[in-house]
């Protein structure tokens, strides 16, 4: 699978007396940095520069969670609205927007993934970044990193002769292609950290309680 590697991303740097010097300069940063990107005979850029930014903001925001005052935990939101004439349904999250649709056969216009196919989009996105900052977290050095999702969905569960099998995807498998110079007991604990600590991972293994609501628009009522 051919792969791209993201160019070695800039430091900011701040002007003291005249003389430019890097945002993290410390000698400490210094030699973490270096031990990471000569951990193997011949040391790749892009992951692993990335790694050590990640290991700074994953410090930085354990030390403000730290000392934050939060009494609640943070609320996380999505909508979703069909568009007209289309039915193409445009997830809002924050300031971003992705599409699903329908395939052409069931009156869709082919535009973006269906649900269960985002659903196993967000599993593969969660674990892949998982695995990032684990491995940022936990000093393994990586090169390449993907991640492939699968799972069956029956397209006549619930019909004659299909009553037993899940309306939902299931059966689901994921397969972690990477490079690094770990030893095997290192990606083995890296694995283990990650399954631990994915969100996404663990909310599908876990049955979860949702509520649910129907209001009538233009109308105070409550369904």
């Amino acid at each position: 699978m051919a792969t791209s590697t993201p160019s070695a991303r800039s430091r900011p740097e701040h002007k003291n007396g005249g003389q430019s010097v890097a945002a993290e300069s410390s000698d400490d940063l210094r030699q973490t940095e270096e031990s990471l990107l000569n951990a193997s005979p011949d040391p790749q850029p892009g992951l692993r520069e990335y790694l050590e930014v990640k290991r700074a903001a994953l410090l930085a925001r354990r030390d403000a969670s730290k000392a934050s005052t939060r009494a609640h935990p943070l609320k996380l939101r999505a909508e979703a609205t069909a568009e007209h004439r289309s039915g193409v349904r445009r997830i809002r999250i924050r300031d971003h927007y992705v599409i699903t649709d329908s395939p052409l056969d069931f009156a869709g216009y082919n535009l973006g993934p269906s649900s269960p196919e985002l659903q196993l989009g967000v599993l593969s996105s969660c674990l892949t970044h998982v695995f990032l900052i684990q491995a940022a977290d936990l000093r393994v050095p990586l090169d390449e990193l993907w991640v492939e999702v699968e799972a069956d969905q029956e397209p006549r569960a619930g019909s004659p002769g299909f009553e037993d099998v899940p309306i939902y995807p299931h059966n689901i498998s994921y397969t972690v292609h990477l490079t690094s110079s770990a030893s095997p007991a290192r990606i083995k604990e890296l694995h283990q950290a990650v399954e631990e600590h994915c969100p996404i991972y663990n909310l599908l293994l876990n049955p979860q309680h949702i509520e649910g609501r129907v209001i009538l628009t233009k109308s105070p009522t409550e369904i």
